[in-house]
């Protein structure tokens, strides 16, 4: 557990390298955990690598976790990171995107780029998002460690894309997690192991710099507790809501669509009034979710980018 004066110092390298590193965040029986259910999900819904140079053709990506299993909850809330993130953002934050990042044999390393170049401020600036490296391996020099240009957050402009930048390769032991500022330049590095490189990338978002907040996923501050079931007609899988006294939320797998989904309706206006997909495959309303009555189906789609690291 972190005392006040880690999270402080943590927050300060942020603040002042650009990143940070917290070694052996999660216990081994979690690590193994989250491995684990990357590969059944891989298996069950027969998941395949990216097919764009910058995502990677031998990395796999499976975006929306927290719609798989509820073992990934305990990524962004966890007490090891969290209390970080909320120090460098602030305690109202969001999560913005959560993905795997598994590195095949033969991945080649990623461009040196960084994360806020398609949001309209000058550079340098105050920290929007705080992207996550959860290491479920080992990150070594060889299988894919992501690469970092420390203080390069503090640079008045972003890396030329597809250049070549003198690098730190981030090493830690597995089960260790690395913070850093979106705007800081780095990279996915080069698998030339025989072994894939498993890792994690949630990355929360300042709330108070969200112009649309109940469209994003918003995680923290009110904990995850049950709410109430629903079942999918379509596959027939229950999913529990995820809820505060704000917000209810349903997960749902996403090769199903929100129509085939039976739920519960709060007795108020959802938080869109137009029908059509939620980035985050998750059906939500404002206040308190109740069983037994029709609900709204509202989703929208998500934009923004997640990068390979």
């Amino acid at each position: 557990m972190l005392t006040d004066a880690d999270i402080q110092s943590h927050a300060a390298r942020i603040r002042d390298d650009g990143y940070t590193v917290i070694e052996r965040a999660a216990s081994p029986d979690l690590v193994e955990g989250l491995k684990a259910a990357v590969l059944r999900i891989e298996r069950e819904h027969n998941l395949a690598p990216a097919r764009t140079s910058f995502e990677g053709f031998k990395t796999l990506r499976i975006n929306n976790l927290l719609t798989y299993d509820d073992l990934f909850w305990e990524v962004p809330l966890h007490d090891n990171v969290l209390p970080v993130v909320e120090r460098v953002l602030d305690r109202e934050c969001l999560l913005s995107s959560f993905c795997s990042l598994v590195l095949g044999p033969g991945q080649e390393a990623q461009p040196i780029h960084e994360d806020t170049q398609l949001i309209p401020l000058p550079r340098p600036h105050i920290p929007i998002t705080i992207n996550a490296i959860w290491a479920l391996s080992d990150f070594r020099e060889d299988n894919g460690a992501t690469r970092i240009i420390p203080r390069s957050h503090k640079f008045d402009s972003s890396p030329e894309y597809g250049k070549e930048y003198d690098a730190v390769t981030a090493t830690m032991p597995a089960g260790s997690v690395m913070l850093f500022d979106s705007a800081l330049w780095h990279g996915g590095g080069a698998n030339t192991s025989d072994a894939r490189r498993f890792a994690f990338s949630p990355a929360p978002i300042a709330g108070a710099g969200c112009g649309n907040r109940r469209t994003c996923n918003s995680v923290f501050r009110a904990r995850p507790r049950p709410a109430f079931r629903a079942v999918c007609r379509n596959c027939a899988a229950t999913a529990s809501t995820r809820g505060s006294s704000a917000t209810s939320t349903i997960t749902i797998r996403s090769s199903c669509s929100a129509a085939s989904v039976a739920s519960g309706w709060c007795g108020r206006r959802p938080t869109s009034g137009r029908r059509g997909w939620r980035g985050s495959n998750s059906l939500r309303c404002h206040g308190r979710a109740r069983p037994g009555h029709p609900r709204l189906a509202s989703r929208t789609t998500s934009r923004r980018g997640q990068a390979r690291a």
